[in-house]
Parts: C-alpha cells; structure tokens; sequence
C-alpha cells in the first residue's frame, strides 16, 4: 500500500479531470457491449419485497463475472460503468451493472452506504449462479459498499474486490461535500436523490415530505431526514459511525484494492487518513497524482498488471486474483 507523495497541492487539478470528465461523458456517451436486461428480488423488512435491475453482457462463454456497482445518484447508465463493463468483457469477464435499490427510479425504496443485502440479493440470483468465479468493482459510493460486503460474509465464490474513490470515513465525507466550496457537487448528488426519493414518495409513506427533502441542501441534513429514520438509525451521526468501512478494513476476507486520487474533490485524500494511518493487511492501495473523482487520465499506471488506464489496470489485478 503506498501513500500519496508529498509534492505540491494543486487544489484545482482534481476539479478540471471530475468536471471535464463529466462533460466529455456527457457529449460522447462511452459504447457498451450489448446486455440483457436482468431483475432479482430481495425481502426487506420494511418495504417488503423489493426488485432489483440491471444489466447483464459480456461474452457468453465466460465463467467468471464482474459485479459493478455505481455511486450515490448513480445507475446502470452512469458513464464509468459503461467504460468498465467495455473494458471487463475485452478482459473476458461477463459483467453485471447493477441497480442499487432506487436508482432506477421505480420507487420501490431507496439505498444507502451500507446497505449490502442489495449485493447479497444480486450475487445470489438464479442467473449469476452459473458462475464459478466472482469479482466486484465498485465507484464512489459503490466502492464504499463492495469494501463492506468484503468484511462480511461475502459468497465464496467472490475471489477479489476494487473500489474506486471510495469514501472510507461517511461522517468526514459528509462534511467535506457539504463544503460551501463544494456546492456544484452537492446540488448534482441531491438533485439525485431527490429524484429517487420522489418516486419512493409517490408508491409509499417516507419519512418526510417530498417538498420538504426538496429544501435540503446538506448531505447531512438529508442522511438526518431521509436516511437514517428509513433504516433505523439515530441520526446521520449514527448511520455513519455504523456503517463507515474504515474501521472494518482489518476485517476484510478477500483480496481488496482501493485506487484513490490525491486531488479528488469529492473524496479528499484528508478524509482517507485515519484509514491509511492503520494500514489494513488485506487492502492494496493504490494514490494517483493526476485524476479527479472517478476520472483519470488513459495513460494511468498505477503499476498493477495489465494496460494503462483506470479499468485496464484494476481488471489486470482483478484477473490476477480470478
């Protein structure tokens, strides 16, 4: 595992590569293999019975299978799970994008950083049970959520598992998003979840009124709101001391690498220290110098196995580990 370099700050980098990479996205939509469109059902003790979605390519002799999971307000179409679920089948992994609960706007409930019985729930499917050998790679909030499963009871054919700019510590994260600095970023993800909240609204009692979530503007404000009266918390503060990964990472079960990049704007490398600082035995961590949140340069070598890039060099280690 090695640690950032102590070089010179530059505060705006980490904010051209997440806007520009978001933009070149959104003007050039990243091709996709062809996939199917696949479901599976959860029991949840308080909304019942929930569906989930995605989808499912790759070549179809493969038998191993890529979970990909998508960050907060993120979904199936979201550009880096698009990229990867490219890159994963050249790599001959079948893939499986999937839908955390509410991400496709159906409004059946809605999810949060810990809640793995969705991973569980897809992992355990009938059609993914054909496969022998199993990998997860999650972005954001969705590398926050494979980190977890891994220090669980992950299914035993789960051979490794990456994360890309995941939040290790919710609460430190929390505040470093609801930075006055960092309002563009905030605006984005609540406009999200607002989105996914408004759909739950119209199927379902929610904790709040939909006008009223529609008023926040903190991210802790709606982890007190919309989050934690949901799942059984106190409050946000509760959610986050409960559910944060960091602390857990000396329990990890399997394999596990983390990339992070050192200007990430959304998940600043300060938030990251106190993880870093207790160095987990079962986690390779992998600091880039140039990147921002979720985007890096095509010519990133972060010397893992495998080409240059971001997916090249996290399916190279993936492989290894298949």
């Amino acid at each position: 595992m090695s640690a950032p370099a102590s070089v010179r700050v530059r505060p705006f980098a980490g904010h051209l590569w997440t806007l520009s990479g978001q933009l070149r996205a959104a003007l050039a939509p990243p091709p996709v293999p062809a996939a199917r469109p696949w479901t599976t059902l959860l029991e949840d003790p308080v909304a019942g019975r929930v569906r989930l979605g995605g989808l499912l390519g790759g070549p179809p002799e493969a038998d191993r299978l890529l979970l990909l999971v998508h960050g907060l307000g993120g979904s199936v179409a979201s550009p880096y799970l698009r990229t990867a679920a490219r890159a994963a089948a050249a790599a001959g992994f079948a893939t499986l994008r999937l839908d955390l609960r509410g991400a496709d706007r159906r409004g059946e409930d809605y999810h949060h950083a810990g809640l793995t019985a969705d991973l569980e729930a897809a992992l355990a499917s009938p059609v993914v049970a054909r496969f022998e050998r199993l990998s997860m790679l999650g972005y954001s909030l969705g590398g926050h959520l494979v980190l977890r499963y891994l220090t669980e009871a992950p299914d035993p054919r789960v051979r490794a598992g990456a994360a890309v700019c995941a939040p290790l510590d919710l609460a430190a994260g929390a505040d470093a998003i609801d930075a006055p600095a960092r309002w563009p970023y905030r605006r984005y993800l609540l406009g999200h979840l607002n989105e996914i909240y408004a759909a739950v609204a119209a199927r379902r009692p929610v904790p709040v009124p939909v006008a009223r979530a529609r008023r926040v503007r903190r991210i802790r404000e709606w982890d007190d709101l919309v989050v934690a009266p949901r799942f059984g918390f106190r409050d946000a503060a509760d959610y986050y001391a409960r559910m944060s990964v960091g602390p857990r990472l000396g329990a990890l079960r399997r394999p596990a690498l983390l990339v992070s990049a050192r200007h990430d704007p959304m998940v600043p490398a300060a938030t990251l220290a106190g993880a870093f600082a207790s160095r987990p035995p079962g986690l390779e961590w992998r600091w880039s110098e140039r990147g921002g949140h979720v985007h890096f340069p095509a010519s990133l070598d972060l010397g893992l196995p495998g080409p240059a890039g971001l997916e090249g060099q996290v399916l190279g280690w993936l492989h290894a580990h298949a």
